[in-house]
């Protein structure tokens, strides 16, 4: 698993018949911080992932790649590689809180 920011939407309107109204959301991968473990930064990559929970621009969100996204509910036969399983509601590393979603 792994964090990113929804950075926004990708609309495709011909595409393979087993995505036909999945929600897909461009994603950015967030890492903590090496230098200092109590912030995240951006990663230089984006991700297109399928959203089954109704995740918003803006927020943290947990996603999972390669087969593992397969194992989402409904994604059993879909050619997907990244499914957002979880929106984040709070990040604590170090006991210090670095992301709260709820504000």
């Amino acid at each position: 698993m792994f964090l990113a920011k929804v950075e926004g939407s990708v609309v495709a309107t011909k595409k393979d018949p087993s995505m036909s109204g999945r929600k897909l959301l461009l994603l950015r991968p967030q890492l903590v911080d090496e230098k200092d473990p109590t912030k995240f930064r951006a990663g230089v990559n984006t991700i297109v992932a399928v959203d089954c929970l109704g995740a918003g621009i803006g927020e943290m969100v947990m996603f999972t790649q390669g087969s593992s996204a397969r194992l989402a509910p409904g994604m059993k036969d879909a050619p997907v590689d990244a499914v957002i399983i979880g929106i984040v509601d709070v990040v604590d590393v170090l006991g210090k809180q670095i992301y709260s979603g709820k504000g």
